[in-house]
């Protein structure tokens, strides 16, 4: 029977699925190479490294997304070796540690029981940079080191290793698939087992001749697959089972020469490549999915939002960004320059919503005298103050009610009544002004400034809770120097309505009129340009307007283009603080990411911190 191993082995080679033939004994006689390739027998690539073992002083770093599943039964005083001294750390926690072996050095480690998310670790370790990972939704986990990445993907459960050499800090060891059968689990090299070479002139572990159970698990797949090989009568076809933490479809077959048990043979089919395959697919779907939505979105976002004119990229990523918030409850806030079409935007986004047969009441804050403001939007009782009327009066946020109300100019409203708006914000409740009894409406609130509200929250002039309410879908509507290429589509569309309201005869602009319009830097935008047009219309005695009937003030517009220019120390200054709080936002206020992605040091950023006069906790709703 084994005389022509060779050539069956040769033949078995060639065949796409795994191959395994056991003797009666449980030694290993034939394992093809998709086998090897199954179970990670012969994946060595990757930079590679010499073989050897954890020595006293290396850095090791662990991920394990199931502490004892597959890690070779690691248990929370096997970490021991590596200074971590937890008896709350359990068997099934999801684990990352870093330390340094033999050593009790203070060492850096997370654990998780029932993670569903992200666990990890980004840190500054014996002066490498490590960041750890392990994701829980796209099941795979990562080590980096000094930028090289360590990536293991995984179905159901794995352990993670890299180490380090104590005087180079260069990577010693690396985790890749098919620890199991080269034994090679955390717990064997964490008790002093050597790890094999790798990389590409590394020697292929050689697992012919060896016992069944010396290369995978004593589970119950291959129990039965050396029962078999014993003399047990069974066998099946494509059964699916799991083989060292991979799943498999496995068809098993006992062979018999002239009546007589000589073995067993598994042919074993790689799943995790089908459900690769499947996944693709559905990924493939989901993205057409996608992009059906996509192009209905934007189909839908320029017919509900056809006021808003203009065909440029950032004036139709407002309407993409505008359907969006129609189609939500959240609060929005419009932000941009006067004159930039805020108020038309936020008409455009209740016309577009639920809310549209409801009031849309727009305030501005800062037309309102400060004194009443607080009486207009939440009413008064009856002789609540002098001149009062008998009968109270009902305050515009009950007016909106079932509707929307849009609040301009918000940053302009004082702070006392910033703290009555955040608590309609919070809980859509308030008391009218001389009122005890509780008012409750449902509203839907969009707001507007012009002004830096970060900045007036520095300064100390805006609620930083209520800033954070009102900053949930936050819109920028460009100024229109910066989208020029729409000025032609808002002339077409302005022009027409100038004149049928002056009730004069439709008149049409030179080439030479639209050149000056995009020559101007625009510092009133849209509301400069109508006014511009309509005093054109007015002077013009034919149906034709030329560059005699424009007025551009030209000082304003050389203004304008000097106050968009800041010197090179201000730019930097101010990219360097838009950068720190970006990442701090980005980062969720983890500041040691956040030092990181920008590459300074701890000292250096705490002195922008202060320079910048930047705030890096994290903000919560009761902040004030």
């Amino acid at each position: 029977m084994f005389e022509n191993e060779r050539y069956i082995k040769e033949f078995t080679d060639l065949i796409s699925e795994g191959f395994i033939f056991i003797d009666k004994e449980g030694k290993i006689r034939i394992y093809n190479k998709k086998a090897k390739e199954i179970f990670g027998i012969c994946h060595e690539g990757g930079i590679g490294h010499a073989k050897g073992k954890i020595n006293v002083g290396d850095i090791v770093i662990i991920a394990d997304n199931a502490l004892g599943k597959d890690d070779g039964g690691l248990e929370y005083k096997d970490l021991e070796k590596i200074g971590i001294y937890d008896n709350k750390i359990e068997y099934k926690d999801s684990f990352i540690g870093i330390g340094i072996y033999g050593k009790k050095n203070l060492p850096v480690y997370k654990y998780e029981k029932n993670s569903q998310d992200i666990l990890s670790i980004d840190t500054h370790f014996q002066n490498v940079n490590i960041r750890v990972q392990i994701n829980f939704l796209k099941k795979f986990m990562d080590i980096t080191v000094k930028n090289q990445i360590f990536k293991l993907s995984y179905i159901h459960f794995m352990g993670h290793i890299v180490v380090l050499d104590q005087d180079t800090k260069e990577v010693k060891f690396y985790q890749k698939e098919g620890y199991t059968a080269r034994k090679e689990s955390i717990k064997d090299l964490l008790l002093g087992k050597e790890f094999r070479e790798k990389g590409k002139d590394a020697k292929e572990l050689d697992v012919i001749g060896k016992d069944i159970f010396e290369i995978h698990e004593d589970g119950d797949t291959i129990k039965k697959f050396y029962q078999v090989a014993k003399g047990m009568n069974l066998h099946y076809k494509d059964k699916f089972t799991q083989i060292n933490g991979f799943p498999t479809l496995c068809t098993l077959v006992p062979i018999t020469v002239q009546n007589k048990r000589v073995g067993a043979a598994l042919k074993v089919e790689d799943i995790s490549a089908l459900k690769k395959l499947i996944k693709e697919r559905d990924e493939a779907l989901l993205s057409i999915q996608h992009m059906e939505i996509k192009m209905r979105e934007e189909k839908d976002s320029k017919d509900l939002f056809s006021d808003i004119l203009g065909e440029s990229e950032v004036i139709n990523n407002v309407k993409k960004l505008a359907y969006k918030a129609a189609k939500s409850n959240s609060t929005v806030l419009l932000l941009g320059e006067s004159g930039t079409g805020k108020t038309l935007l936020a008409k455009a986004i209740h016309q577009a919503s639920k809310y549209k047969n409801k009031p849309f009441v727009h305030v501005n804050c800062a037309s309102i005298p400060k004194d009443l403001l607080e009486s207009e939007l939440f009413g008064y009782e009856q002789g609540a103050f002098t001149g009062a009327s008998t009968k109270g009066k009902q305050g515009l946020f009950e007016v909106a009610s079932g509707g929307t109300i849009f609040l301009d100019e918000i940053g302009e409203i004082e702070s006392f009544i910033q703290v009555k708006l955040l608590k309609v914000l919070q809980n859509k409740t308030f008391y009218r002004v001389g009122g005890t009894s509780e008012k409750t409406v449902n509203v839907r609130i969009i707001a507007a400034t012009n002004k830096n509200l970060e900045e007036e929250m520095i300064k100390g002039r805006f609620r930083e809770d209520l800033y954070y309410r009102i900053n949930v879908f936050p819109i920028w509507l460009p100024p229109l120097r910066e989208r020029k290429q729409d000025i032609y589509f808002l002339v077409q569309a302005i022009l027409p309505k100038i004149c049928k309201r002056m009730e004069c005869e439709e008149k049409i602009i030179s080439g030479e009129v639209l050149y000056r319009l995009m020559e101007y830097e625009w510092p009133g935008n849209i509301r400069e340009l109508e006014n511009i047009l309509e005093r054109a219309v007015n002077i013009s005695e034919g149906n034709s307007i030329d560059v005699a009937h424009l007025y551009l003030n030209i000082l304003n517009n050389k203004n304008a283009n000097i106050k968009h220019i800041k010197s090179l120390k201000d730019s930097i200054q101010q990219a360097e603080k838009e950068a720190i709080l970006k990442a701090l936002k980005y980062y969720d206020y983890d500041r040691n990411q956040v030092m990181r992605v920008l590459g300074i040091g701890k000292t250096s950023f705490y002195e922008k911190l202060k320079k910048y006069e930047i705030n890096s906790f994290k903000k919560t709703e009761n902040s004030s």
